[in-house]
C-alpha cells in the first residue's frame, strides 16, 4: 500500500492529523495498534483550550462537541481552607476552556474518518519505521495475520512515549529532558453529580487534590498519593473522606462533595519529558511521542492538537507550493508552544503539591504563589492565559 503521509498511533493527535489531511484532499493512512473499542474507552484528559475546540470546529469534528461539551469560565483555587476564583474571560479577552472529554473526541474522529476519510486499520501493529532519512520511508506492520508494508512520503509518529515511531530516530541526533515527580495522583471516575460549577483545584497539607467533571452526573476525581501506590488499597469510602478533607472549606465547613459509585480507579505517574527535535527526516513526532507533561495544567491533549495542526499546515503548504519552509520550522515552532506548557505544568504541580521532602519553608513559598495568583492582577492573567491557551502559531 502506498499514501502520501503514513500517521502511526490512531489516539487523538493521529486521528486529527488525518481529519485535517482529508480535508485538504492529502490521501493518509492511519495505523492503530489496539482495537476500536479499546481505543474509544480509554480514559484520558476532559479540558480542551479554546484553540483545540476551534480546530476541532474548524475540521468538522465539533458538532457534538458543542451540543454536549460543557463550558467552563474559570476555575477556584482552594488553598490555606480558603476559596479564590480565577475568571478567565475577564482576564483573557474572553477566552475559556471546555470539558469534553478526549474519549469523546476520538469517538467523534473515528465516526467521521470511517464515513468520510481515508483508511483507519485497527488490530495494526507496527514492527518498524524504516528509511526516514531518506526520499521513500516504509512503515512495516502486521494487520489481519498478515506481514505488510506502508510506503509514504512523510510518517508522522503519533503512537507514544512507548511507540515504534520514536524508536526510528538515531539516538545521537536526540536529546531528551525529563523530570519524574515523587507523586502520582489516585484518578477516580464515579456516578455522582459535581457540586461544583467549575474545576476545584486544592492546596491543602494532606496534598492536592482535583474535582474535575465528565458530565452533570459525573465526576472525575483526584487524589495526591505516593508513588507505587496500588489502587486497590483504597477503598470508596476512603477516597471520598478523603477527598472531602482536602477540599475542606474554613467558611463552608459543611461542604461535601455528592457521593456515588466508583466507576473505575487507577494510579497516575508524574512526569515530564521532551524530546528534541521533533523530526527526523521524514519522520516528525507528534503529541506523547515528543513530549510528556504532567496533567495538573491540562496541556497534554492539547499540546497534542497544536502540533498535528501546525504539522497539517505545513504538509497542506508543500503539497499547495512545493515550499518546505513550514515543515522545516516545525520541530522550532512546536518546542517553542511546549517549553512554554512545560514550565506551566511545572509550575502548578509544583505550587499545588505537597513534595515528601518538603519543610515548612517550601510550604510557605506555595502559600505565596497561591495568594500571588489571586491577588494580583497581572500573575492571574498569566495563569488564565496559560491555562486556556496561548494562540497557535501562524
Amino acid at each position: 500500500m502506498r499514501t502520501t503521509v503514513g500517521i502511526v498511533g490512531g489516539g487523538p493527535a493521529g486521528l486529527l492529523l488525518g481529519r485535517l489531511l482529508d480535508n485538504a484532499g492529502i490521501d493518509n493512512v492511519v495505523l492503530e495498534r489496539r482495537d476500536r473499542a479499546y481505543v474509544e474507552q480509554r480514559q484520558r484528559a476532559g479540558i480542551l483550550e479554546q484553540s483545540t475546540a476551534d480546530t476541532l470546529r474548524a475540521a468538522g469534528a465539533g458538532e457534538r462537541m458543542d451540543r454536549e461539551g460543557l463550558v467552563h469560565h474559570g476555575i477556584e483555587l482552594r488553598f490555606a481552607r480558603g476559596s479564590h476564583r480565577i475568571d478567565f474571560p475577564a482576564l483573557t479577552g474572553g477566552r475559556g476552556v471546555l470539558v469534553y472529554a478526549q474519549t469523546e473526541v476520538v469517538k467523534d474522529l473515528i465516526a467521521l474518518r470511517l464515513a468520510e476519510g481515508g483508511p483507519l486499520l485497527f488490530d495494526a501493529q507496527v514492527d518498524a519505521v524504516d528509511g526516514v532519512a531518506g526520499e521513500s520511508p516504509v512503515i512495516r506492520y502486521r494487520h489481519q495475520g498478515a506481514e505488510r508494508t506502508l510506503h509514504c512520503s512523510y510518517v508522522v509518529g503519533c503512537d507514544g512515549f512507548h511507540g515504534v515511531a520514536r524508536q526510528a530516530v538515531p539516538a545521537e541526533v536526540s536529546t531528551h529532558y525529563e523530570r519524574a515527580y515523587p507523586y502520582s495522583w489516585l484518578g477516580i471516575l464515579a456516578d455522582a453529580p459535581p457540586v461544583y460549577e467549575e474545576l476545584v483545584y486544592a492546596h491543602s497539607e494532606r496534598g492536592f487534590a482535583l474535582a474535575s467533571v465528565r458530565s452533570p452526573t459525573v465526576s472525575r476525581l483526584y487524589l495526591q498519593v505516593p508513588n507505587g501506590t496500588d489502587p486497590a488499597d483504597w477503598s470508596d469510602e476512603r477516597i471520598w473522606d478523603e477527598l472531602d478533607a482536602r477540599f475542606a472549606l474554613e467558611a463552608d465547613p459543611g461542604w461535601r462533595l455528592a457521593r456515588g459509585p466508583v466507576r473505575s480507579k487507577a494510579v497516575l505517574p508524574m512526569r515530564s519529558h521532551v524530546t528534541e527535535p521533533m523530526r527526523y527526516g521524514r519522520l516528525f513526532l507528534a503529541g506523547d511521542a515528543a513530549h510528556i507533561v504532567p496533567p495538573t495544567g491540562a496541556k497534554g491533549l492539547n499540546l497534542a492538537a497544536a502540533d498535528v495542526t501546525v504539522l497539517a499546515r505545513a504538509l497542506i503548504e508543500q503539497q499547495e507550493t512545493g515550499s518546505s519552509g513550514l515543515l522545516d520550522a516545525y520541530s522550532d515552532t512546536c518546542l517553542r508552544r511546549v517549553w512554554r506548557a512545560e514550565h506551566f505544568s511545572y509550575l502548578m504541580t509544583t505550587t499545588l503539591h505537597t513534595d515528601p521532602a518538603h519543610s515548612p519553608f517550601d510550604t510557605r513559598l506555595q502559600l505565596a504563589q497561591l495568594a500571588r495568583f489571586t491577588s494580583s492582577p497581572h500573575a492571574a492573567a498569566e495563569l488564565a492565559d496559560n491555562y486556556t491557551g496561548l494562540p497557535l502559531p501562524r
